[in-house]
């Protein structure tokens, strides 16, 4: 049982009008932003850290892979997905890094000489709305501190989910789809690639869990 949602109001679905795609040009413009703030130059290798679907499918190449602590943030379902697991018709759920507590995720050292082309898939695939918010932060590995890119919730968007109970959870995980595939698949995926990590996050698992006895309910004979 999700405690948080013991006492949760259903959160409302944004409507699908809505959803709008940031233009390439506004898209380009926050990729350069973030490269200047961390005033990159063409020989600087830079991190990126990872706490959902980057962990099992990066979908680029990396010179150094470690597990990272990244403090005053934690992983939670909070993010309205309309494209990639749903649709502005029927939004699914995806990780989002929201305020407080800390997480446990994968920091990736991309080369500088790839950092233009993974850093445009990256916005492609992370930014389509603007619903993240990319920030510098300081993560901790066991080899030193490292700084990384973080793509944080944006909480000013109507994609953030605040709360949401758990029926209303398992309705929206099961029932969605986007151009990634189900919703279902993706938070499954994104448990078991942090349990093959060895990487404990209690608030996921009481998620699977959750999922798991809806399952055994609808597939008795599988219980």
């Amino acid at each position: 049982m999700n405690i948080d949602s013991i006492s949760a109001s259903p959160s409302a679905v944004p409507t699908p009008c809505s959803f709008r795609v940031l233009t390439d040009e506004e898209r380009n413009a926050s990729l350069r932003q973030s490269l200047e703030e961390v005033q990159w130059c063409e020989k600087q290798d830079l991190w990126v850290y990872g706490y959902g679907s980057l962990i099992w499918r990066p979908d680029f190449e990396f010179a150094e892979q470690r597990q990272a602590l990244l403090r005053g943030y934690h992983r939670a379902l909070c993010l309205w997905s309309r494209i990639n697991r749903g649709t502005p018709e029927q939004p699914g759920l995806v990780f989002g890094l929201d305020v407080g507590g800390s997480c446990r995720g994968m920091a990736f050292r991309i080369p500088a000489e790839s950092v233009p082309k993974v850093f445009d898939a990256l916005w492609l695939r992370e930014m389509p709305s603007g619903a993240y918010i990319p920030r510098w932060l300081r993560c901790r590995t066991s080899q030193g501190d490292i700084r990384a890119l973080v793509f944080t919730m944006n909480r000013k968007t109507d994609a953030y989910v605040p709360r949401m109970p758990d029926e209303q959870l398992r309705q929206v995980v099961y029932s969605a789809q986007g151009t990634n595939g189900p919703c279902i698949e993706y938070v499954m995926e994104t448990a078991s690639a942090l349990q093959r990590s060895k990487i404990l996050d209690k608030r996921l698992q009481s998620v699977v869990q959750l999922l798991q006895s809806h399952t055994a309910l609808l597939n008795p004979q599988q219980a």
